[in-house]
This record gives structure tokens, sequence and C-alpha cells, in this order.
């Protein structure tokens, strides 16, 4: 049984928390399906030898929603958020056996959108595989959440997540500041067909793969706050009507 009070206690304090047995091996199997029958050539998926990547997920394989949104993923999103959130980003990532790809220490700053307007406290801007993104005031941030669904079992050898606990609940943090006499680093393993869900400003890292195994995830960003006039979520889909 998910114990979402636990749950939702350590969101507020550690930024984050970790829940398996979301999806069935069947439904992972349904999922990469859907994932291998996608046209690589547009412009939104990027396949180099350390990883593959596609951009706007849902928009790009929208057969997955389906599954990905089951009955215990709406309910886990329902009892720790709330029912009045919608995706705004999502992509999926394959980490090949052999990667040498890693992320450095980060927060998740940017939110994508439609267009570039001149809208206050919003910058600064940036274009991405024909994508804008931009920098929006810090309350949108510390209210939208992140959900991780692995499609691999994931540990430290596969380029799991690494958090710093908390760190969510200290603004914008900037990683040349991070003070390791008070701050621990925590590697996030989750298995194949579980969740992580996180706050945006949790400063976390990933590091290159060492143990010759595959790790694929499909990151998902959700929001419930609507963007000022003139300014619109590039990826905007409601969760509770799927």
């Amino acid at each position: 049984m998910i114990n979402n009070v636990n749950n939702k206690a350590r969101l507020y304090k550690d930024g984050y928390g970790i829940i398996n047995e979301v999806y069935t091996k069947e439904e992972i199997d349904a999922i990469l399906i859907e994932i291998a029958k996608a046209d690589t050539s547009n412009a939104t998926f990027r396949k180099t030898d350390n990883l593959f990547a596609i951009r706007q997920f849902l928009k790009e394989i929208p057969a997955v929603k389906q599954i990905l949104f089951n009955d215990k993923l709406k309910g886990i999103i329902n009892e720790l958020f709330g029912d009045r959130y919608f995706t705004v980003k999502s992509i999926y990532f394959d980490k090949p056996q052999k990667s040498n790809w890693f992320v450095a220490w980060h927060q998740d700053l940017t939110i994508s959108v439609d267009k570039k307007t001149d809208t206050p406290g919003y910058g600064p801007w940036t274009v991405k595989q024909n994508q804008f993104t931009v920098q929006p005031p810090i309350n949108i941030l510390e209210n939208n959440f992140t959900i991780c669904i692995h499609l691999d079992d994931t540990g430290e050898g596969n380029g799991a997540l690494k958090v710093i606990s908390g760190s969510h609940l200290k603004g914008i943090y900037r990683p040349e500041t991070i003070d390791w006499q008070k701050e621990t680093e925590h590697t996030c393993n989750v298995n194949a067909g579980g969740i992580m869900f996180m706050r945006p400003l949790l400063l976390h890292a990933s590091n290159r793969t060492t143990n010759n195994k595959t790790r694929k995830v499909i990151h998902i960003e959700f929001s419930n706050t609507e963007l000022p006039k003139g300014l619109k979520w590039a990826e905007k889909q409601m969760v509770f009507t799927i």
C-alpha cells in the first residue's frame, strides 16, 4: 500500500520521494512498443552515442498517455498535489549502456512556453530545438513538481539521480555555492515501474554509466498555474480528463 501521508511529508521536507510498483512489466513493455514506432526524424528527437531523447514526448507519442496516466498514478498525483494540475513539459531519456553522458548539479529553473514576450518577471530567455524556455517568478517553480517514470532498474551505476535533500527550500541555489560541509548527496535508486517525484528547485545531478546497463526515464513536469496574458504553456495537457 502507498503511504501518501509519509510521501507528502517527505515532499515538503526533502523535496522528493520514491514510489515503486506504479507500473507493471506489461505496461512498461506497452510504453516501449509505442516509443519504438515513433518517427525519429522530427526535430524533437535527439539521438547520439550517449543519449536518445524525445522532447515534447506526450505530443510526439500520444498513445502512451492512457498507459502513463493509469489509476495508480492519478491517485498519487491527486493525494500529493490535488486534481488541478496539468502537464507542462515532457521528455523521454534513454541513456545507453556505455553512455558517457552526465548532468552536473543544477536546479530546473526554466519553463517551456509558446513564444517569447516582454513579460515582467520572466527572463532570461532561451530557445532549444524551436522551443522557447524562460525563467519564471520563483513562486511558479516552488509550486510545480516533476515525476520521473523509470522504465529500467536505476541505481548509482547507471546514472540514478543524486539529490541534496531540502535544497528546494533555499530559493535559487547556485551549484558553485554548495557547502559540502553542510550538505549531503543522496542517490535515488528506483525500480523499473517506479516513479520519483520532486520539486524543480531541488538540486540534482546524474553520473556517467559504469555498469553497462541502460537507463530509460520519462520526465514529466506539472503545474496548476495559469501564465500571464499573452503567454501560454507550450505543452499544456490536462491530467484528469485522460
